[in-house]
């Protein structure tokens, strides 16, 4: 465990105090930040609907790039008000959405000998993936096959997919495939009690 709870707590207060900030003031506030925050790490901002959970916006940053306080407030932002799937979130919404915040480990590739050997690599509800070909390239959180109920080879398919490529292309030796792990934080309600997600649960 590389987060403490209070930790977690402190990241989704963080990302909805961003957003909020932003919405009703057009900037963004102030933080003081714990030391640890200065490290550069992976973070992912994701906003739901409540209370049926669907999805309204994620976006985030899966190498550590940025030190963890920039990531967390551009992918909070970026969550918010860039993702191009969405309009961007507005101050009605903010009672009735939820935040959640995933911290990553740095993105490692799975290295094999025969392709097939990926099935046996990637643990659901441990390994979010990450495919990448040449300029393409996508990504899916750890969270994301345990919600959709799929298997290892339905989660390289759709991680494929979501790069931009064709379903079976993990079967490719010209596709690097890059695991990460996550730990995840989220409010059980708007503006609720913040718990670390066992994911599954």
């Amino acid at each position: 465990m590389m987060y403490t709870d209070e930790e977690g707590i402190f990241v989704v207060k963080t990302a909805r105090r961003v957003v909020e900030e932003y919405l009703n003031r057009r900037r963004v506030p102030e933080i003081e930040f714990p030391k640890k925050f200065e490290e550069k790490g992976g973070v992912f901002t994701t906003i739901s609907t409540y209370p049926d959970r669907n999805l309204r916006g994620c976006i985030g940053f899966p190498e550590p790039i940025f030190p963890l306080k920039k990531a967390l407030v551009e992918s909070a932002l970026a969550a918010a008000f860039q993702d191009p799937r969405f309009p961007p979130l507005t101050r009605d919404e903010l009672n009735s959405v939820v935040f959640e915040v995933s911290l990553l480990t740095p993105p490692e590739e799975i290295r094999v000998k025969s392709r097939k050997e990926l099935l046996n690599m990637v643990v659901i509800g441990r390994h979010g993936l990450i495919a990448e070909r040449g300029f393409y390239r996508g990504l899916l959180l750890p969270q994301v096959p345990v919600e959709w109920n799929w298997d290892v080879e339905e989660f390289l398919s759709q991680t494929c997919w979501k790069a931009g490529l064709p379903p079976d292309c993990w079967l490719d030796e010209s596709t690097k495939i890059y695991a990460f792990s996550a730990e995840i934080f989220e409010e059980e309600e708007p503006w609720g009690r913040i718990r670390r997600k066992e994911i599954g649960d």
